[in-house]
């Protein structure tokens, strides 16, 4: 892996992550965006403000709040991928990942909020170099809903939500000891997807079997609006909102915790899914979803 700077930008040379070729050696969304986050952070250690430099001298944290990605062509296991985060004003950054083929080729286009969060249990640090001050946040609290009920589950399905997943946060979702960070919302929102398929009775595994389609995305954006911690119980909505052309659907995930007896949603995401065809002459293509996959997404509601 190697960075060079010029002029405001910084560029990462990097391959994806072998994980990330869980269907042929298609990379997943997830890896995109890692892949973005690892570019960001890139400009930050460039100017000497690394995320561990700003932790213990500072007392802050570094952390992705929103991240937004466009992802017009696929990555494959083996590309170098060539990813360009230009700063933009308040922490943005706009991120751009290209592979070299025949021609150039842009596998993905991002949008980034940074905000470098007090952090509770860091002792006092030293005041923040003057270009950074900006980006200095309190923890937020997130946007506080309906009392939560007997069964907090229940009060998210009552609201519209499709389908409700009580989880409860790990450690190894978060930063800095205590805030569930930005990638533990991007691995929720791949699982959330995965188990309200099979729900649905279109899992992975079976529409690959009998099909050979694969889930695509498109687009995906995951904000963070509020700080969940460690250990807190925490329900995860998943809701197809829309069927484009038989060919995609959009769905919504948002994530809720219980605090003074209300929900209070902590984060919220939207992605674009199709299938591709992943064997064959066709391999590769956007598969058409038929009458039976629309309802089973849609849960007839179409």
């Amino acid at each position: 892996m190697t960075t060079a700077v010029e002029n405001a930008s910084v560029t990462l040379s990097a391959r994806p992550g072998f994980e990330g070729a869980n269907i042929r050696t298609w990379i997943g969304f997830k890896h995109f965006a890692y892949l973005v986050e690892q570019s960001v952070l890139e400009w930050f250690r460039e100017r000497g403000h690394g995320p561990g430099r700003l932790y213990h001298e500072h007392g802050v944290g570094l952390s992705i709040r929103d991240c937004s990605l466009l992802l017009p062509a696929v990555l494959d296991v083996d590309d170098t991928a060539t990813v360009v985060a230009t700063p933009a004003a308040n922490g943005r950054f706009g991120v751009r990942m290209g592979v070299r083929r025949d021609a150039d080729v842009t596998v993905c286009r991002a949008r980034v909020r940074v905000a470098l969060v007090r952090e509770a249990d860091v002792p006092q640090g030293a005041p923040l170099p003057a270009e950074l001050a900006g980006l200095a946040e309190e923890p937020a609290v997130g946007e506080p809903g309906a009392p939560a009920g007997a069964d907090p589950a229940d009060t998210v399905r009552a609201a519209g939500a499709g389908f409700v997943w009580p989880w409860r946060v790990p450690y190894f979702y978060c930063q800095y000891s205590q805030r569930m960070q930005h990638s533990g919302y991007v691995r929720l929102l791949e699982e959330v997807v995965d188990r309200y398929l099979a729900d649905r009775g279109v899992s992975v595994g079976r529409m690959l079997r009998e099909r050979g389609w694969i889930p695509v995305v498109s687009r995906a954006r995951i904000e963070v609006l509020g700080d969940a911690h460690l250990d807190e119980p925490m329900w995860v909505s998943f809701t197809v909102t829309d069927v484009l052309k038989d060919v995609t659907y959009d769905a919504r995930m948002d994530c809720h915790v219980v605090r003074d007896g209300r929900l209070v949603r902590v984060a919220t995401a939207s992605i674009l899914h199709g299938y591709a065809v992943s064997r064959g002459p066709e391999a590769g293509r956007l598969a058409t979803l038929d009458e039976d996959t629309v309802a089973a997404l849609t849960g007839g509601q179409r």
